[in-house]
């Protein structure tokens, strides 16, 4: 068999990241037809460049979504957004956002996906989340207080973002959540205090977690990256901590 297995694993590490790369791109399209292709006056198109280019997107790539996001150049490209609710296995409720060009299509294989063996079932569970704004932000000032930063900035709400060890060292990261319609004043008031900011997006807010054991957890998870998995899946919100 030689190297045969090394062969595999690097077309599924590029399978990946072609996956990645599409979805982030996706994101900045979206961003930039909703509020502009102009990163200084778009906060979602910011975070969206910024997230891009943390996974190594290049430029070029950048700048076409934008074009055909914005439909400069003769280049627009239309999504439609389209919600999906459900269960996955053990009843955590989940909503999954996709963007596509094919409703039809979409539909039919995220249902496949909920009912193919992994006990998901489709049902509504929207009344179970918020939908707000989100940004994630992060500054080198770890005196910082959080709810005296979320304050000033107009926030509804924080948490503790969870860094990386090489991060929390060096860094305090905030998850701030706001009225949607407050979602780009308060990413441009927490940038204009210093926060480096790397989400600003609408999301869907768990009000409630259930409980479940390490091996239930493990088939939640499990469930869960199929459903991500998918190349029209933008967003995933399940009720997991």
């Amino acid at each position: 068999m030689g190297a045969q297995w090394k062969q595999k694993w690097r077309e599924l590490a590029a399978d990946q990241k072609g996956r990645l790369v599409g979805k982030l791109t996706r994101e900045i399209q979206v961003a930039a037809r909703l509020g502009g292709p102009v990163p200084e006056f778009n906060a979602r198109l910011f975070a969206a460049i910024a997230a891009a280019k943390k996974q190594s997107v290049t430029r070029d790539a950048i700048e076409r979504a934008i074009a055909k996001g914005s439909g400069s150049g003769g280049e627009g490209e239309q999504f439609q957004n389209v919600l999906f609710e459900g269960f996955t296995p053990h009843r955590v409720p989940v909503m999954v956002e996709c963007l596509t060009d094919n409703n039809n299509r979409t539909s039919s294989e995220i249902k496949v996906l909920f009912k193919a063996g992994s006990m998901g079932t489709p049902g509504s569970v929207a009344w179970m989340f918020e939908h707000v704004g989100l940004i994630e932000a992060s500054h080198e000032n770890k005196t910082q207080d959080l709810e005296e930063a979320a304050l000033e900035a107009d926030a509804d709400d924080v948490e503790a973002l969870e860094l990386d060890e090489e991060e929390q060292a060096q860094r305090l990261g905030g998850k701030f959540y706001c009225a949607i319609a407050k979602l780009d004043a308060v990413t441009k008031a927490l940038k204009a205090a210093g926060w480096n900011v790397t989400t600003s997006e609408l999301h869907y807010r768990p009000k409630d977690y259930p409980q479940l054991s390490d091996e239930q957890l493990d088939e939640v998870t499990g469930f869960l990256r199929q459903i991500d998995g998918h190349s029209d899946v933008h967003r995933v919100y399940a009720a997991l901590r």
